[in-house]
């Protein structure tokens, strides 16, 4: 259900995205990286990953941020190319901000805003950085 939620299809044994990877020797199906919960509210927040230069450039992944609702059902929260570390800062219900890392040195954060993760600031090594 949380690879559904997050846009994913299941083709054989793999689940993946809307990427149309033709094969290449970097893909990696969609995985489930981490599951915990993040904002405090006692259900679970899954990172879902999945890999390739075709689809994903030099960064090479892309991650997908979903939820465990209340109602039982998954929720998607954020997605974005690049690797998600979630920082100590927080939006609004406690959401962390979220470093979007690649390649480079100055990192888009996202924060949840009450609708969605959108860009707040960008850092490197927890400095704000201009890009």
């Amino acid at each position: 259900a949380a690879f559904r939620a997050a846009g994913f299809t299941r083709r054989g044994a793999q689940w993946r995205s809307d990427c149309d990877d033709p094969g290449t020797p970097s893909y990696t199906p969609g995985a489930i990286e981490s599951v915990k919960d993040l904002n405090g509210d006692g259900r679970p927040e899954a990172v879902i990953s999945e890999g390739g230069t075709y689809c994903y450039g030099n960064t090479g992944t892309a991650f997908w941020l979903v939820s465990k609702q209340a109602s039982g059902g998954w929720k998607l929260m954020a997605n974005d190319t690049g690797i998600p570390e979630f920082l100590k800062t927080k939006g609004l219900g406690g959401w962390p901000d979220i470093s979007v890392g690649g390649p480079g040195f100055c990192f888009p954060v996202l924060r949840w805003n009450g609708k969605g993760y959108a860009l707040q600031r960008r850092e490197y090594q927890g400095k704000r950085c201009a890009r």
